[in-house]
């Protein structure tokens, strides 16, 4: 594509947000997964939360999805935000896909579950994974690892995690990639090729 030929509003619509601190609209939970996609029916934004692993917690709260989430979603918790931001994602299936943060405020759990979505979401689009949390861009096509700003390694995890390099090292002082992990990825890289 010549991107010179490519308009702000077509560029809008090809490419899905959610962003650590998840900008919700003091609206409904409804209103702001529409955001996504403002036609979407009834069950297409459910369908959306659900695989956001945002419909247990939306159905707790009093009035459902007409609960109005406050100025920059201050009635809900972080993780409960990303969700919202997660499922809007899911809901308007653009090509492009930017992940800045997106799981950081979720516990362990409710981020297993969304990574399931996301993993979903991630199929047959570019992805773009910003992320201080290594184990999130383990299943990465390319790993590019910056430091103030510029490219200090890049490659597939496996790559990069057996190369020694600033990135093994950052996986092994988080305590991500020991001896066992090693042989692992040794096997996988050798596999592959």
């Amino acid at each position: 594509i010549d991107t010179r030929s490519v308009t702000r509003k077509s560029l809008r619509h090809s490419i899905a947000t959610v962003f650590q601190d998840a900008g919700l609209l003091n609206r409904s939970i409804e209103d702001n997964i529409r955001v996504g996609r403002a036609e979407a029916t009834y069950d297409e934004v459910h369908a959306a939360a659900n695989a956001a692993a945002a419909q247990d917690f939306i159905l707790s709260k009093s009035s459902g999805y007409d609960t109005v989430v406050g100025e920059r979603g201050g009635q809900l918790s972080g993780g409960e935000r990303q969700r919202i931001a997660i499922a809007r994602a899911v809901l308007k299936d653009a090509p492009i896909l930017v992940l800045d943060e997106a799981t950081s405020a979720l516990d362990v759990e409710t981020e297993d579950r969304v990574k399931e979505a996301i993993d979903e979401l991630r199929r047959n689009r570019t992805t773009f994974i910003i992320a201080h949390r290594l184990t999130t861009v383990r299943d990465a096509d390319l790993v590019v690892f910056m430091d103030k700003g510029r490219v200090v390694e890049q490659g597939g995890f496996a790559e990069l995690s057996l190369r020694n390099g600033r990135f093994a090292s950052l996986l092994r002082a988080g305590g991500l990639l020991n001896d066992e992990e090693v042989r692992r990825l040794s096997r996988t890289v050798n596999e592959a090729a």
